[in-house]
């Protein structure tokens, strides 16, 4: 049942290919096959498939930048315990992915705060991007301690100039959405800014 479900999930990304789009995403070899299909079509073509944990792994495995986001939407939080998820964002390559990643499934986990502190601070920079990404929506849940704001500004004050260029926009965007949640944030993330640059 599982190869008939793929196999009509690709034809359905087959049908909605945008060659555009396809071909200058192709250039940057991330995938092995890139349709170019919008965010927003792909949530749709979502809709139409079961959200399956064995699906969601199955399309994970694929070399398609379309079946990853796909299985990042269908992976039902109750199966993707932290031991899954470790070995899902160790494959992460690409920017896009870090971001989607962290929209579509890590914000509904029961442990997003634990893995994104672990994620900011680890010797890998996609790693640390897919760990700012998946901070920003700790922070819209508004759940964080004294302890963890300094904690996060230390790790920020590390990366915000980083050599890196993806892993500097990273944290410069978690510290944005910092100030953006109260005057008292802005505040603190204004003296930030003011001693870093």
């Amino acid at each position: 049942m599982n190869n008939e479900v793929i196999t009509e999930i690709k034809k359905e990304l087959r049908a909605n290919m945008n060659g555009v789009a396809s071909a200058a995403m192709r250039q940057t070899d991330d995938y092995r096959v890139n349709f170019g299909i919008e965010l927003p079509r792909i949530q749709q073509i979502a809709s139409e498939f079961p959200s399956e944990r064995q699906l969601a792994q199955t399309l994970w495995h694929e070399s398609v930048r379309e079946c990853k986001i796909l299985a990042t939407i269908l992976m039902p939080t109750t199966d993707f315990d932290e031991e899954l998820c470790d070995i899902w964002v160790s494959e992460i390559r690409t920017v896009e992915m870090a971001q989607i990643f962290a929209l579509n499934l890590m914000r509904r986990l029961p442990y997003v705060s634990s893995k994104a502190f672990e994620w900011i601070s680890a010797d890998n920079t996609m790693l640390q991007i897919t760990g700012y990404f998946t901070m920003c929506h700790v922070l819209r849940k508004g759940e964080m301690s004294e302890r963890s704001e300094e904690e996060l500004f230390d790790q920020l004050a590390c990366d915000i100039n980083a050599s890196d260029n993806s892993l500097s926009k990273a944290a410069v965007k978690t510290l944005q959405i910092f100030a953006s949640l109260s005057d008292d944030n802005m505040n603190k993330a204004k003296k930030m800014a003011d001693y870093l640059f």
